[in-house]
């Protein structure tokens, strides 16, 4: 009963909206994330960032004398409940665009109906390629997983000088099989050897029997390109059975909750990370400082980043001669050096954003900027 509690406060929105005439004096914005379930800090984090930009919009007079609404509604993490919602924000709330996933995966059920209906749909963070070419009303905001998986790969040969190792994906995650390839094949082309590659699912909770094969290789570091769910869970297991590799990942480990699962054990691990609570950009600054007062809290890396994907479509809709979907979707394509909280950020033909991500060192429940890798 709780969860359909939960559930309902996000659907209430859209019941509210389809008995109720829509304001010509609105526009009106999507996001579809995964605002409870394994992975709800995904989506929280990211409805935060938007939140924020939107509210900023809205306190300077919203767009073209219009107020901004946003409509949030809940994933729950299931393809099935992606593809439903993103429907019903098209069909019943009238979106002009769409904001969301974090998890390729869903980002994938989302796409086709997003084209289909040439919605502009804009990632904050999915990283997997085939997002993106679902079609041309399809974009990101963040770095893809070849880009990340290079980093990770030449992080792990060149500054940790490991050459042996260790992969431990999941296997039912589009994310995380595509950056755990990427990974690899810039491993091996560095000269380093991957001497296992092992799979488990999204609800497992029991990693020994792949961490003692793992032990087995003696591995200089591990990479576990998933989310910090089970990123935490694995380094506590993996410290239990006298592990010592490095333990590596991407930016699905960036949640507040990693250190709350993993404890002491992740200290000391790596991810790759869209940005560092320590940036000196002034944009990032002065974003984080916005957001502290308005959540009381620091912002992590998705907060960032669904932040800057509000801010690129907000650019992209104060440009439009008129609030088309097809104008707003040419205008997202011509964002050039755009200085978001992340970095700054350029649309390129693909409809990929090419940027910086950095790599981030665990300790407590701070993540240490350690570098900085441009495209």
């Amino acid at each position: 009963m709780r969860k359909v509690l939960k559930s309902m406060v996000f659907v209430l929105p859209l019941i509210l909206g389809a008995c109720t005439k829509k304001s010509t004096d609105e526009i009106v914005i999507g996001h579809f994330g995964t605002m409870t379930g394994n992975d709800a800090t995904f989506g929280q984090s990211t409805d935060n960032g938007i939140r924020l930009a939107i509210d900023e919009a809205n306190k300077k007079g919203g767009i073209k004398g219009k107020k901004l609404k946003l409509v949030t509604m809940d994933t729950e993490g299931k393809t099935e409940v992606t593809a439903s919602v993103v429907t019903r924000l098209i069909e019943q709330e009238n979106v002009v665009a769409l904001l969301g996933e974090v998890a390729s995966t869903r980002s994938l059920a989302a796409a086709p109906i997003a084209q289909k209906s040439k919605v502009p749909m804009i990632s904050p963070s999915s990283t997997n390629p085939k997002v993106t070419e679902e079609g041309d009303y399809i974009f990101r905001t963040c770095f893809i997983d070849p880009f990340q998986g290079t980093v990770m790969a030449k992080f792990a040969m060149e500054t940790l000088k490991a050459k042996k190792v260790a992969i431990l994906r999941e296997v039912s995650s589009d994310y995380s099989v595509g950056l755990a390839n990427f990974f690899t094949e810039k491993f091996k082309v560095l000269g380093g050897e991957i001497v296992a590659d092992l799979s488990y699912q999204n609800q497992d909770v029991d990693f020994k029997a792949q961490l003692t094969e793992i032990k087995s290789k003696k591995p200089d570091a591990i990479f576990i390109p998933g989310y910090y769910t089970q990123a935490g869970l694995i380094a506590r297991q993996a410290r239990e059975l006298g592990i010592k590799a490095v333990l590596l990942g991407g930016d699905g480990w960036d949640s507040p909750k990693l250190s709350e699962i993993g404890k002491t054990a992740i200290d000391g691990s790596y991810f790759s990370n869209h940005y560092s609570t320590e940036s000196t950009d002034p944009v990032a600054v002065e974003f984080m400082k916005k957001f502290k007062e308005k959540f009381n809290k620091s912002p992590d890396g998705l907060s960032a980043a669904g932040y800057d994907a509000a801010l690129v479509l907000l650019k992209a809709l104060d440009s439009t001669t008129d609030l088309s979907t097809k104008a707003l979707r040419d205008q997202i394509a011509k964002i050039t050096d755009f200085p978001g909280a992340t970095g700054r950020i350029t649309i390129n033909d693909k409809r990929n954003a090419t940027k910086s991500a950095v790599v981030v060192k665990v300790s407590g429940v701070d993540n240490k900027f350690v570098t900085t890798v441009n495209p």
